[in-house]
C-alpha cells in the first residue's frame, strides 16, 4: 500500500496542564490513537533507497541541547565491544561526535550511517547500540538515545498565543513527526514510515505504546489528562478522522483531495 497524503482532517483536543495554568496541551488524537509502530527489522525500508538496514540512522542524530549530549555521553562510556560494533571506531575521544555544516552537533556517521548503528550480523543485535544496551540493563530507550531519536515520530511543538484581553498562554502541540516536520529535505526521503500503511499494524494505539515518551514529554497529570480523552475518542471517532494510514480507513483513502482538506477539532 502506498504512503498517504499529509493532508488529511485530524480530530484535536485542547486543556490546560494540571501542573501549570500557564501551558494548554493542544493533542492530535488522530495520530495518538493511530496503530502506528515501529516496523525496524520487520519491513522497515530505511528513509533512503538501498539502505533498508538503517531505518531512520542514516544521517545521524542532532541533540537538542548540551544536557541531551551530556546525557547520551554518559551511557557511551557503558558500552562495550559486546554491545556496540563500531566501538573500536567510536569510543576513542570524541569520535562519536561531529559538527555539521550549521554548526550543529550530532551524532558521527561512519561508512554510510549513524556510528551507533549496529549493522546486520553483529552478534551484539543490529539497531541502535544504545537501544540495545538500554533493554538489556533495565533502563528505558529514552534514558540512552538522543532525543530526537526517542521522540520520533511525535512531535511536540511550542507556540505563544495572545488573547484579544492581552493575557497569553504557552500551547504544546503533541502531534504526528511527518515528512513536514524534517523542512523541505524531508520531501526528498525515499521511504517515511509515519504516514506508511505497512508501519500501522501495531497491536495498541500509540497513547498506550509510547506511554513512557509522552510522559516525558509533558508530565504524568497531563498524560492521564490525554489518556482519558484519547479512550473516549476511540469508542466514538468518526471515519474522517481516522489517521488514512489505518487498516480501516480505506474508504477515506479513495476519498477525492478535495474532500480531505478541511480540519475536524474534538
Amino acid at each position: 500500500m502506498p504512503e498517504v497524503s499529509l493532508d488529511f482532517p485530524r480530530a484535536w483536543v485542547e486543556f490546560d496542564d494540571p501542573d501549570d495554568s500557564s501551558l494548554r496541551f493542544k493533542c492530535d488524537l488522530t495520530w495518538l490513537t493511530s496503530s502506528w509502530t515501529c516496523i525496524f527489522g520487520a519491513g522497515c525500508q530505511g528513509i533512503y533507497s538501498g539502505r533498508p538496514d538503517d531505518g531512520c540512522c542514516t544521517l545521524g542524530a542532532h541533540f537538542a541541547d548540551g544536557a541531551d549530549e551530556s546525557r547520551v555521553g554518559t551511557f557511551v562510556e557503558l558500552l562495550k565491544p559486546a554491545d556496540w560494533q563500531l566501538h573500536g571506531v567510536g569510543s576513542r575521544k570524541g569520535a562519536w561526535l561531529e559538527v555539521d555544516d550549521d554548526d550543529e552537533r550530532k551524532t558521527a556517521v561512519h561508512d554510510g550511517a549513524c556510528v551507533f548503528l549496529n549493522r546486520p550480523g553483529f552478534g551484539g543485535g543490529e539497531g541502535c547500540a544504545l537501544h540495545g544496551w538500554a533493554l538489556r540493563h533495565g533502563h528505558h530507550p529514552l534514558e540512552t538515545k538522543p532525543d530526537v531519536c526517542w521522540q520520533l515520530p511525535v512531535r511536540r511543538l511550542y507556540r505563544e498565543v495572545e488573547r484579544a484581553d492581552q493575557t497569553s498562554y504557552t500551547e504544546v502541540t503533541i502531534t504526528e513527526y511527518d515528512r513536514r516536520g524534517w523542512g523541505s529535505g524531508g520531501h526528498d526521503l525515499d521511504w517515511y514510515c509515519s504516514g506508511n500503511t505497512e508501519a500501522h499494524v501495531g497491536m495498541q494505539p500509540v497513547f498506550v505504546s509510547y506511554q513512557p515518551e509522552l510522559v516525558e514529554l509533558m508530565g504524568r497529570p497531563a498524560y492521564d489528562v490525554l489518556a482519558d480523552h484519547c479512550a473516549a475518542f476511540l469508542t466514538s471517532r468518526h471515519s474522517l478522522a481516522l489517521h488514512p494510514a489505518e487498516p480501516g480507513a480505506k474508504a477515506q483513502r479513495n476519498r477525492p483531495a478535495g474532500a480531505r482538506s478541511s480540519s475536524v477539532t474534538g
